[in-house]
């Protein structure tokens, strides 16, 4: 341990430049995954807003439960099956997964496409299983 603090006081600068490339990561790895929101306020902007919900699961994963009126479409197929999003391009789609992450791909190809409010789920389906919310078969 006396090692390490002679070190970090010996060479600050490496450690600080250390955490600032840390930072830098951590802020364009935040920007990439694009907004997020919660489970309620998912269920506020689909009761509120309209908002249209594209489950990008596999279809393994979607058949186990899905929200309801969830439109379908694995993230493997979402560049030519874009056309299936009935959806007005100017109100928001929260895309789905299963925990989160794959969803941040998908906002990222709706985004291009000119869906201008794609948002994602944070925490996916888990999260959306873990606080009780309603699933259809």
């Amino acid at each position: 341990m006396d090692r390490v603090i002679e070190f970090v006081s010996q060479h600050y600068y490496l450690i600080a430049a250390w955490v600032l490339t840390l930072a830098m990561l951590l802020w364009t790895e935040s920007r990439k995954s694009g907004k997020s929101v919660s489970p309620a306020e998912a269920t506020r902007l689909i009761n509120k807003e309209d908002a249209a919900v594209l489950d990008i699961r596999p279809k393994k994963e979607w058949d186990t439960g899905h929200i309801t009126g969830a439109v379908h479409i694995p993230l493997a197929d979402l560049e030519r099956r874009m056309s299936e999003i009935k959806a007005d391009k100017s109100k928001p789609v929260i895309v789905v997964c299963n925990v989160g992450q794959a969803a941040a791909t998908a906002t990222k190809q709706l985004k291009t496409a000119g869906f201008t409010q794609a948002i994602r789920l944070s925490g996916g389906m888990t999260e959306w299983r873990g606080q009780n919310m309603p699933v259809v078969k």
